[in-house]
């Protein structure tokens, strides 16, 4: 099944012609991917095949340019995926090609279960992934975006609407607190930074990886709400739609390393489901191929001797 055919647009039929060009493309140009997903006037509903009703999701109506350029009012298939690969990991639903040890089959099998855990999400956007891990079981919820105020309210609106029983499957809502704050990466002397260090058994981030200049902040953040314990992983998701250098330099070995964090699993997956190795480098990339690509990584802490040297966040 397509990542994005879960998702429907809901509000108002198009009215200018642009808009009607905009929601026409995927039959004019059938194999062109839509990254993005909604506006201020088409809010979303997410449908899964392993939850009892669809779910509504509001979109932010930014006006502010500060706010515009978060591109938080916009849902994106790294968020799709991210919500899949949770729901996969967390009701034991492995790829089609699990039975062939697929590139991201170890992956789903080992860490993005999240019943009974508390998970954080990292420039959350629509809160889907946080959203999916409420309604499966985690125990602790914390959905954190960029300290805007429009974004912030349309995160509360999505969460305290949909993370309730009724949107549950039978017998796995079982979340004790769902928060949603503002956090700016890198800045860890917030009262939410401060009260959480370590705190959290799964750390998520979807399409935050497409400006070079935050990774080091992001990294640092990362780490510092990654707690202890020996299967705490941090999922990171990102598309290649501004360029494959441009996102893949968060992964640097020597980078996470500084933070006291290293890879675990990194891959590929396209919006059809299937998977291939992390490349580096793959030459020129056609746009509209590139486009349909995400990379999915698993992140986890060094242990032991590797640890030494490392500059804690």
């Amino acid at each position: 099944m397509a990542l994005t055919s879960r998702i429907t647009l809901t509000g108002p039929e198009p009215a200018e012609p642009e808009d009607f060009l905009g929601t026409s493309l995927g039959i004019i140009f059938p194999d062109d991917v839509t990254e993005q997903h909604g506006d201020a006037e088409h809010n979303l509903l997410y449908t899964s095949p392993h939850l009892p009703r669809p779910l509504p999701l509001a979109l932010a109506d930014v006006t502010e340019e500060r706010d515009r350029w978060l591109f938080s009012h916009y849902l994106w298939n790294s968020s799709l995926l991210l919500a899949e690969l949770i729901e996969a990991g967390t009701l034991g639903l492995l790829p089609d090609d699990a039975a062939a040890g697929g590139v991201g089959t170890a992956g789903v099998r080992l860490g993005c279960d999240v019943a009974g855990l508390s998970t954080i999400e990292l420039g959350a956007g629509t809160a889907l992934p946080s959203i999916m891990a409420g309604l499966l079981g985690a125990r602790r919820v914390v959905v954190t975006d960029y300290p805007s105020p429009v974004v912030l309210a349309t995160l509360r609106e999505n969460v305290a609407g949909v993370v309730r029983e009724k949107y549950a499957p039978a017998g796995r809502f079982a979340v004790e607190e769902v928060v949603v704050e503002g956090h700016a990466w890198g800045d860890l002397e917030t009262p939410l930074a401060r009260e959480n260090r370590r705190a959290f058994d799964r750390v998520f981030a979807a399409d935050c990886l497409w400006m070079p200049w935050q990774h080091e902040n992001l990294r640092r953040s990362v780490a510092w709400f990654l707690g202890e314990d020996e299967g705490a992983r941090a999922w990171v998701i990102a598309g290649f739609h501004t360029g494959r250098d441009k996102m893949s330099s968060f992964f640097a070995e020597e980078a996470l390393a500084a933070v006291g964090l290293e890879v675990e699993h990194l891959w590929e997956r396209d919006c059809n489901g299937q998977d291939r190795a992390w490349a580096w480098d793959r030459g020129v990339e056609d746009l509209g191929e590139r486009k349909r690509w995400l990379a999915v990584g698993v992140l986890r802490r060094i242990r032991g001797p590797a640890r030494e040297g490392v500059k804690e966040p």
